[in-house]
Formats: structure tokens, sequence, C-alpha cells
């Protein structure tokens, strides 16, 4: 007896020491772990706002020199952003115009099929095939029927909220404006015109391609439904603008999104090619702007990957 009190003892006093020490190791291992899982939640992401690049910048405009669009720029009729963001914690910008609004016919259907999504994603909007098939309609050849079928779904004013919450403000006074959806496409009334320039479906270039920045760092969504989301927007359904030179490059990728209405063309676009990845968005208020638009996607391209 005298034996196992002694061993008692001993073992009680080693447990004093030990037992804390133990503590000490577990806890430390798990808010390391915490930590580390914390840190790739909240991966941070600079703001386009902030990501301007003098090198690309000057890129850029000898591009627009070179395709004889110089004028044009200096005049406001064409806007113009470029986003490189081959590292998407580097992302580099460069804009000619691109705070600028303007009237962009159906490229803000994107704001329709962010707001789906936002509703799908909330359980607010059944996913179907149905309105797969309206929202692909939609995007790959600008269905105005379908667009306007999923705007009621969502609602006007519901996307309007979705556009101006700060956790996305692609529409954002503080910065001009953005992209803006203030009446079904078709021949029915504005609901709600911008309150800046009164325009029924309006954007500035760099509130567009920060909409294709924010759904490529999943800001917009979750990674599955960002990846939903860029499947309707990829294999573009109609050649012209941008995508008309752009579609014959070997290996690319282009996510897509454009509009036309009278003298108003716009185009917008996420391409992945190889190794590099970029945004570009043009705007133009001219009869021409679709073939000045036509004319800078390759070289852009060129410019982006190094091949100019």
């Amino acid at each position: 007896m005298a034996f196992h009190g002694s061993l008692i003892l001993i073992l009680s006093k080693y447990m004093r020491f030990f037992f804390p020490f133990l503590i000490t190791c577990i806890l430390y291992s798990f808010s390391s772990f915490a930590g580390d899982l914390t840190s790739v939640q909240q991966t941070k992401f600079p703001t386009l706002w902030e990501s301007s690049n003098a090198v690309l910048q000057q890129k850029l405009e000898k591009v627009v020199r070179q395709q004889g669009l110089w004028d044009q720029v200096k005049n406001e009729h064409l806007a113009l952003v470029v986003v490189e963001m081959s590292d998407l914690q580097s992302p580099r910008v460069a804009e000619l115009n691109g705070n600028e609004m303007y009237y962009a016919a159906s490229l803000p259907k994107i704001a329709i099929l962010l707001g789906a999504f936002v509703e799908i994603e909330a359980g607010r909007l059944e996913e179907s095939d149905e309105l797969y098939e309206h929202m692909t309609k939609m995007i790959r050849y600008s269905s105005n029927t379908s667009a306007s079928y999923v705007l009621s779904l969502v609602g006007g004013e519901r996307i309007l909220d979705i556009l101006q919450d700060p956790d996305f403000s692609l529409y954002d006074p503080q910065h001009n404006g953005g992209l803006w959806i203030g009446k079904a496409y078709g021949k029915s009334p504005a609901y709600h015109r911008d309150p800046l320039y009164n325009l029924s479906h309006g954007a500035t270039a760099v509130q567009a391609a920060r909409f294709y920045y924010l759904l490529e760092t999943n800001q917009l969504l979750s990674p599955e439904y960002s990846e939903k989301m860029k499947e309707i927007l990829s294999k573009p359904g109609i050649s012209h603008k941008f995508v008309k030179e752009l579609q014959k490059v070997p290996e690319i990728e282009i996510y897509r999104k454009s509009g036309t209405w009278r003298n108003c063309h716009a185009d917008s676009a996420m391409i992945q090619c190889k190794e590099h990845k970029y945004v570009i968005v043009g705007l133009s208020d001219s009869t021409q702007g679709g073939k000045w638009l036509e004319k800078l996607g390759l070289p852009i391209h060129k410019m982006i990957t190094g091949e100019e």
C-alpha cells in the first residue's frame, strides 16, 4: 500500500506539470488551425479603384493611338478599361474615360443575371431548367424576351438594391454610377431611371470590369454559383465587336456580354488564354463604335500576352 501511495503521489505531481502543458499545446494547435482557416476564408483582394498601373496605362494609350482612335477617346465617344488579373491578388488596371456613364444597351443584362443568382443562392428563387435556359438566351444571344422574363422573377427594384448593396457597390454615386437596370427590355416604359444621368440601362466601363473581377474572385457568389454564372457567360453566341477577332485565337476562353442600340455600342469580356487572364470593356455612343471595338480586341489581347 505504501508503494501504491508513493506512485499515486508521483503521478499527481507529474500531472500537475504535464497536464497544463498538454492543454496549452492543444489550444495552440487549434488556434493555429483556426487562424489558417480564417486566412483562407478571408482572402483580401484589392479594389480596382486602387489598382491603376502606369505601365499598362501607357500600353493601352499606345494601342488606341495606333488604331487611330485617340480623338474618339478625347471627345468621350469611347471608353475603355483593361484589367490584367493573371494574379488575382495583384490586378493591374488601365482606363480611358473608365468612370464616365454611358447608355449601355444590353450589357447591363449581367446585372439581371447577378440578381437571379443572388436570389437563387438565398433560396428566394427556385432553380429550374427553364430559368437556366432563359438566362443563357439572355446572355449569349441577348434575348430581350428572356431578359424581361428573368427581370420579372427577381423584381426590378430588387436588382437595383443588389447593385447598390455595399457588398457589391456596382452602382455607386461616389464613383459616378455604374451598372443600372431601370427598364425591362421591350416597349414598356422605364420604371426607375438612374439618379445621376436619367439612363434606363447604364454602365461605366470600370464598374462593368469590376463585375467580372468580383465574379472571378468569388466576391459576388459562392464558388459553386460563380462557376454556374461563368458557364452562362461562356460560348458567346454573337460574333461581333471584341469577340469577332478574339474568337480566332487558339486556346482562348471568352466570358462575355455585349450591347447594341442605335448609336450605342458596348462590349465586356473576361478572357482566359493559357496563363493569361484579363478583362476588357468598351463603351461608345457613336454609330461607328462597334467597328472601333472590333479593331481593338486583338491588339489589346496581344498587348496583354506580350505578342505585340
